[in-house]
């Protein structure tokens, strides 16, 4: 039994960080929709291919849309004024992400943080099958956020 436990331990291991590598194979395994949670305000992103190969991705839902008054939240935060009317539920976070086929990796653009009105640096990879791991940075100081996969 001892045996059997060990070997399913293994296999796991083993299995879990391959998948993970896979998805990174790949720059198209980036597009799909996401579950993420910032502070506990959950949101719902989609991120599709451009056709110049990019990716963007685009907030589609979120959980607090609506304001006390009862209007549709906006980006009220946005460096650029123009976009300042935009629907909390449609912002775009990414756009122009390109995939390193070298190290596996996506990034070459900048995030976009509504809840802070600022864009960083950001790098991207797969840490499991359904686990993606962005990483914004802006003069060396960086957070490091987790979005869920769900297609």
């Amino acid at each position: 039994m001892k045996n059997v436990l060990f070997a399913l331990l293994a296999l796991v291991a083993f299995v879990a960080p391959v998948s993970s590598q896979n998805l990174n194979d790949n720059g198209d395994n980036i597009v799909g929709e996401y579950l993420t949670d910032r502070g506990g305000s959950k949101s719902k992103v989609r991120v599709t291919r451009n056709d110049n190969g990019t990716y963007t991705a685009q907030v589609f839902w979120v959980e607090n849309a609506i304001d006390k008054n009862g209007n549709k939240r906006k980006d009220v935060k946005n460096p650029d004024k123009s976009l300042r009317n935009v629907d909390i539920d449609k912002v775009i976070l990414v756009d122009g992400l390109k995939y390193d086929a070298q190290d596996k990796k996506w990034g070459g653009t900048k995030i976009y943080d509504p809840t802070k009105g600022l864009k960083v640096n950001v790098s991207a990879e797969f840490i499991e099958p359904t686990k993606l791991k962005l990483r914004g940075t802006i003069m060396g100081v960086g957070v490091t956020l987790y979005w869920q996969k769900l297609n």
